[in-house]
């Protein structure tokens, strides 16, 4: 049984969230929308999360409140997974008290999971638990994170990286990306899907970190106007061959002028989102039905498997078979 998922066989999940004074409000209710939401109602198992840290029980937030908790590191000890969201002077400034160390350790240590947003790496990477890695943090962190810690292998161009119980991710709203990862290896595309919904963000998305993260292509029900129609046609009909001149012609429009309205209306080529699409067809397949490769292939409408491994690669970063192998068990 795999260590981040045996209490699932027990009991609810519990999430302890590790905060310093003056801690980072948005990744810190990151960690409390995606788990502390009761969402039973909704097919979404339930967890229990409690904020800690070994400086309160009164913290200070840096934007003119205070926040009162309830427990010290004696919750690290109750969870299974413990979220760091941001750590505190991460420019080296600041030694982080061993207690705090020695407690993280001892999550990893009886099999729970660490998880830190942004500068929380630089915590993780003090326990000396990443050994050699990999690891992320924010972009503008980057450089100070491979100065001080050079025996790790850091990704700066990804969203989140890890495993070994092990997870870090790129600043902000990566936070985000992870945690719907880590559900999505839980409890399955389904669930992660439905908080996605209640959050109003997408459940993956595509690309690295810094400012170069690609935005999240489209729907046809997020496009308004005479092109909504087209692209619900599309997506049924993945698995045949589909033109630029055919998709103008269904919107009775020049191949050109459509190709002007579609870049508008979507930020990205009527070619590249029939792609992305065929895509998403495809994760949703290998998650949720026994076809073979060839089978997904031909029904998405990339043509031969080979096609469909190149350009799931691509978007994903996995190949189909690692990607049903990962996320099939749970859905």
């Amino acid at each position: 049984m795999k260590a981040a998922t045996a209490w699932k066989q027990k009991r609810e999940h519990r999430v302890a969230v590790l905060l310093f004074d003056r801690p980072s409000l948005f990744e810190t209710a990151v960690a409390t929308e995606v788990w502390g939401s009761d969402r039973t109602e909704q097919g979404v198992p339930f967890s229990e999360v409690r904020l800690c840290s070994n400086e309160g029980p009164d913290l200070r937030a840096a934007v003119g409140f205070g926040l009162q908790l309830d427990h010290g590191l004696e919750a690290l000890e109750w969870a299974d997974t413990v979220v760091i969201p941001n750590g505190k002077a991460p420019l080296g400034e600041y030694e982080y008290e061993p207690a705090v160390l020695d407690a993280l350790r001892a999550v990893h240590a009886r099999g729970a999971r660490v998880v830190t947003f942004c500068s929380g790496a630089f915590v993780l990477a003090a326990t000396g638990l990443l050994g050699g890695g990999p690891a992320t943090t924010h972009w503008y962190h980057a450089h100070l994170f491979g100065q001080h810690h050079k025996e790790i292998e850091l990704q700066r161009d990804v969203l989140y990286a890890g495993g070994d119980r092990l997870y870090t991710s790129a600043g902000t709203a990566a936070a985000i990306d992870l945690c719907l990862h880590l559900v999505r290896e839980d409890w399955g595309a389904e669930v992660a899907n439905t908080i996605a919904r209640r959050m109003v963000v997408p459940p993956h998305r595509d690309g690295g970190q810094a400012q170069y993260v690609e935005q999240p292509i489209p729907r046809s029900e997020d496009v308004e106007g005479d092109l909504r129609a087209v692209l619900q046609w599309v997506e049924g009909n993945l698995s045949r061959p589909l033109t630029v001149d055919e998709l103008a012609r269904r919107a009775a429009m020049t191949p050109r002028t459509f190709a002007r309205r579609f870049k508008a209306a979507t930020g990205t080529t009527p070619l590249q989102w029939i792609l992305h699409q065929r895509v998403v067809a495809a994760q949703q397949m290998l998650e949720t039905s026994s076809a073979t490769i060839d089978e997904i292939a031909a029904t998405c409408g990339f043509g031969s498997a080979a096609a469909l491994r190149q350009h799931f690669t691509k978007v994903v970063g996995s190949t189909p078979s690692s990607y049903r192998g990962t996320f099939t068990h749970a859905a």
